[in-house]
């Protein structure tokens, strides 16, 4: 593909971002950045700062990670899509998987999440 038809994705600023799934597209041009270790663990705190920020602030906008008293959408879907259920998280059971395969976890979980977007007919970034 030529540069023209294949662009790659520029960082934007975050007052740029208008929902979660476009500040993970955000994380995933420079993971290294954002995460320490490229941990799933600190992808997973953040994205709870993220919720809890919403709250906070009273903005309504469909979450898939995380509420008060459920693990998320996300979640669900990936314990359908594993065929277990975890009590200790996405992120511990992303991490575990692979280490399994031999993959970096960071990769691994936006392979998943663009799974679960197309699946529910989300957009990608």
């Amino acid at each position: 593909m030529t540069e023209a038809s294949n662009p790659r994705k520029q960082p934007r600023q975050l007052a740029e971002l208008s929902n979660v799934h476009e500040f993970l597209d955000q994380v995933r041009l420079r993971p290294g950045m954002w995460l320490r270790g490229n941990s799933l663990e600190h992808l997973n705190s953040m994205l709870i700062g993220y919720r809890a920020a919403m709250a906070v602030h009273g903005i309504a906008e469909d979450f898939d990670f995380w509420s008060p008293g459920s693990q998320g959408p996300f979640a669900e879907w990936l314990w359908l899509r594993l065929g277990r259920h975890s009590a200790l998280g996405w992120a511990t059971e992303i991490e575990r998987e692979a280490q399994t395969a031999g993959t970096p976890a960071v990769e691994l979980f936006f392979a998943l999440f663009d799974e679960y977007r197309r699946e529910r007919q989300l957009p990608e970034g």
